[in-house]
């Protein structure tokens, strides 16, 4: 069964931008389709410097988080850099209550997120 894409993938110099596709990221499936594409990127092509591009999301569930803070991880051990940007502000107050606008550098815009990469 092929799984569509839930990120759109573009390189910017030697930064790949991630763009999720979907308003809403609540389903679990998808949820494990978007932590699947983010890990390949790492894991499979080796990509260093990842920047998740969110102004199409809306909605972003709790599991979804979970997701993220594993891409992070991942990025961190194979000695790369993940930056947020685009960040809605009621999504960005739950990484604000979460503590994880601490854990994750969050751009305002994805210009800013490729500065100084």
């Amino acid at each position: 069964m092929a799984t569509s894409r839930r990120i759109d993938v573009e390189e910017v110099g030697e930064v790949t931008i991630a763009t999720f596709v979907d308003k809403k990221i609540l389903d679990e499936n998808n949820i494990q389709q978007i932590g699947s594409q983010l890990f390949a990127l790492v894991e499979e092509e080796g990509r260093k410097r990842i920047v998740l591009d969110f102004s199409n999301v809306e909605y972003l569930s709790s599991a979804a988080l979970g997701k993220l803070i594993t891409m992070d991880k991942k990025v961190k051990a194979s000695g790369g850099k993940l930056r947020l940007c685009s960040i809605r502000p009621d999504i960005y107050e739950v990484f604000a209550i979460t503590k994880l606008n601490k854990l994750f550098d969050i751009k305002d815009t994805q210009e800013d997120a490729l500065q100084g990469f």
